[in-house]
């Protein structure tokens, strides 16, 4: 288990070690070095002391995937402020649970316009919070007005919202610790060292981010990031900037792969390496796609969440049949389980509910009450996730016990969406289940039986029902189906898989 150290103290160390080093680059090509990282967190950092911000005080984060809104979060980290980064699809609805639990005192936002009305959330707000706008421009103030950095790299400093696997998110409560050692695990298996460039494809407020930027401090490579993904300005960027590694998920191997199919027989990424990526079921073949026509090691595919950043990850040496079948062995920091249905043990090869425990998973939920339901009094925090181990230690996921839905790597709730269907005139029962896209890794289908006198609902109505709701739009239904009426169990439970063997390859109805 690596050193306890905070956030800070792996930055001076950094700095001390190359501080000429570049760190970031981003797709306008602006760099910065170490050095210049640090100097610009210690300005934002007292700038935000002038603005009342202390250590202890409680900041969401809504920012894009740019050089300043990681400067931001090394300058929230210097003053010892618990950063609650919330994902930029997030809209006032989810933005607005995540500040009342968290009991946010600022919330830290972009002034550049965009599709959330922040002051209007502040002025809807059962509680007060002060808005921080510091992009473009970042707060500016006299380092020497600072007070000591925090000392305790087990201080929860972190708060990351799952994406949803019930009616609503959980926030998962880390520190510097519980996430460096997610990194190290990173950096180990995946052999990661000063030479490479890492491209970020996804936004850097997941707890994918600060792992990556964890990862960046220990080793000393450099990270090149871009705000919103695009497949062409991508490649573009990351052939340009000669990236090596890229991080992200299926859901960006397959693009990557099909820039590539543009071009047979001419590299589109001249020094890649491999694909480092988690967060969603990876079909096994993608990695010998990836491998044939991308050329590197393929996709070096592993298992990862938010209250765990690293569960299990593949080593580069891996054969191939491990790196496509299997999420890999758990890391360093990571003790895992496998429990059958039934509360026993599971045998070797035989599926049940994944469980770990460990310093890399995080301190329990903001609720206490989740923490309650998922973690067992000697630690084990229970998944949710169905998967089997084999002899060799290797993990292979296979189901979900939670009815989610992941869609690009973001895990959505079907209980959700089926509470916001039944708010609707024309909806008697709604059942919503995920269907394979290779696309997407999963989209989101909503099935519906019309209520008794009421007409059909209509796609367009239905977007325009979750709009008016003013959800994220990875939640709104990208298929709509309509039944006369559901399949149910002696129960009375909609049989979901019933639904999904109905729906998964049949076309939609026009």
């Amino acid at each position: 288990m690596p050193e306890t150290r905070t956030f800070w103290e792996r930055l001076e160390r950094r700095v001390e070690a190359t501080p000429d080093a570049p760190m970031l680059i981003d797709e306008r090509d602006a760099q910065i070095t170490y050095a210049e990282y640090r100097e610009a967190a210690l300005r934002a950092a007292a700038g935000f002391l002038d603005h009342g911000v202390r250590p202890g005080s409680r900041v969401s984060l809504q920012l894009p995937t740019r050089i300043g809104s990681i400067v931001v979060m090394g300058a929230l980290a210097r003053l010892g402020a618990i950063q609650n980064p919330i994902v930029p699809i997030y809209r006032e609805s989810e933005i607005d649970f995540c500040l009342r639990e968290t009991g946010a005192d600022f919330l830290c936002v972009s002034s550049e316009a965009n599709a959330v009305d922040y002051e209007g959330l502040l002025a809807r707000s059962e509680r007060g919070f002060a808005l921080l706008p510091c992009l473009p421009a970042l707060p500016d103030g006299d380092p020497a007005t600072l007070p000591p950095p925090p000392a305790d790299g087990d201080a929860v400093r972190w708060i990351y919202y799952t994406s949803g696997t019930t009616s609503r998110p959980k926030g998962a409560r880390h520190s510097d610790q519980s996430v460096a050692t997610a990194a190290a695990g990173l950096i180990a298996f995946h052999e990661l060292s000063a030479d490479d460039r890492f491209g970020m494809a996804f936004p850097f407020t997941h707890v994918g981010g600060l792992v990556n930027l964890l990862c960046l401090l220990a080793v000393g490579h450099r990270l090149v990031v871009m705000e919103a993904f695009e497949p062409k300005a991508a490649v573009s960027l990351f052939a340009r900037h000669e990236v090596s590694v890229i991080g992200g998920g299926p859901v960006f191997y397959t693009a990557f792969l099909g820039e590539q199919r543009r071009q047979p027989g001419q590299p589109i990424l001249p020094n890649f390496r491999m694909f480092s990526g988690g967060g969603a079921p990876m079909p096994g073949e993608l990695h010998y796609e990836v491998k044939r026509e991308m050329g590197g090691l393929g996709c070096i595919h592993g298992f990862g969440m938010t209250e765990c950043g690293i569960v299990c990850a593949n080593h580069v040496h891996e054969c191939d049949d491990k790196l496509a079948n299997t999420d890999g062995r758990p890391i360093e920091g990571v003790e895992l389980r496998v429990r059958r249905l039934d509360g026993r043990a599971a045998a070797l090869d035989e599926e049940g509910e994944v469980q770990i425990r460990g310093p890399a998973v995080c301190h329990g939920y903001v609720d206490p009450a989740a923490t309650e339901q998922a973690f067992d009094a000697d630690g084990w925090f229970h998944t949710g996730d169905i998967g089997r181990v084999d002899a060799g230690g290797y993990v292979t996921l296979t189901g979900r016990l939670k009815d989610i839905i992941i869609r690009k790597g973001e895990n959505i709730s079907a209980n959700e969406i089926e509470d916001l269907l039944y708010t609707h005139p024309k909806v008697g029962e709604a059942a919503v289940i995920g269907l394979p896209d290779r696309a997407r890794g999963e989209l989101v289908c909503a099935v519906v039986a019309p209520a008794a006198g009421a007409g059909k609902l209509g796609f367009e109505e239905m977007v325009e029902h979750f709009r008016r709701a003013r959800v994220m739009t990875q939640k709104i239904p990208e298929r709509l189906e309509i039944v006369d009426a559901m399949p149910h169990n002696a129960t009375g439970k909609i049989l979901k898989q019933e639904l999904r063997g109905r729906f998964e390859k049949a076309p939609q109805k026009p």
